[in-house]
């Protein structure tokens, strides 16, 4: 099951030598889109939903660290984005599956999240 450690914390510009890696508890959420503000990142192990990850938003070009403890070794996960809606709400995205401890960088793109 996957434990939240650490809430996810803005951060400045990230260079090539300090990104993240799963397999060692983190990895980097990246903003890409040109005007779409991100409220929610929140991933499934397959026992439910975990609460949302963010205690920011994340405007365009703007990027996060997210930590972890993946305790039982559940690296397989669903993970569902939250945009903020035109009205002040949330508007989730399609989920989609992800290695967790093989991401270094999550992308956030208009049409397609990424990750490597």
């Amino acid at each position: 099951m996957l434990k939240i450690i650490t809430a996810i914390t803005l951060m400045g510009i990230a260079s090539a030598a300090t990104a993240g890696t799963g397999s060692q508890g983190y990895f980097e959420i990246y903003n890409d889109t040109s005007s779409n503000t991100v409220v929610g990142f929140y991933t499934n192990d397959g026992s439910g939903w975990s609460t949302n990850w963010l205690n920011v938003q994340l405007e365009p070009g703007e990027h996060a660290t997210a930590e972890f403890s993946a305790v039982s070794g559940a690296c397989d996960q669903t993970l569902q984005v939250g945009w903020l809606g035109q009205d002040g709400g949330e508007v989730m995205d399609d989920p989609i599956d992800i290695d967790i401890c093989e991401a270094s960088n999550v992308y956030l793109g208009d049409d397609q999240i990424e990750f490597d």
